[in-house]
């Protein structure tokens, strides 16, 4: 075999690998199954998880836990794209783009951005407030 035919099968692999790697992760967020688990809220600026600019003092984002990032690089992640979070709390209910990412949250916990922590509890003193969460499509 030429060294030409033998580089354009290694091209070939290394271009179908982060296919099947996409599709795997993309599966592997479970979307609809509830979570009961806990929310704090954050007010941080800055660039987010998915690549994007992000003020949680004034947008609607939330930033789920590390541990259902499958991407080595978070920008390309399946949560980025066209993944929701949708919040309850007593008789409230958020559904919020995923925008960040929360390396201290653990699997159950989320991070909300502080203007949906207000519309859920009314306001900030609470701080950490149990929830029923799930991921959605958007």
């Amino acid at each position: 075999m030429s060294r030409f035919a033998k580089a354009l099968g290694v091209i070939a692999i290394a271009a179908t690998i982060p296919l099947v790697v996409s599709q795997t992760a993309y599966a592997a967020v479970p979307y609809n199954k509830p979570v009961k688990g806990n929310a704090t809220y954050y007010d941080d600026k800055g660039l987010g998880a998915c690549g994007s600019s992000i003020d949680a003092s004034s947008q609607r984002l939330v930033a789920v836990p590390k541990s259902f990032w499958t991407s080595s690089n978070p920008n390309n992640d399946p949560l980025c794209k066209g993944t929701s979070v949708k919040v309850k709390y007593k008789n409230k209910t958020a559904t919020i783009p995923v925008k960040d990412q929360c390396p201290g949250c653990d699997s159950k916990h989320i991070d909300i951005s502080e203007p949906v922590f207000r519309q859920l509890t009314g306001g900030t003193d609470l701080g950490d407030v149990p929830v029923t969460w799930e991921f959605v499509r958007s």
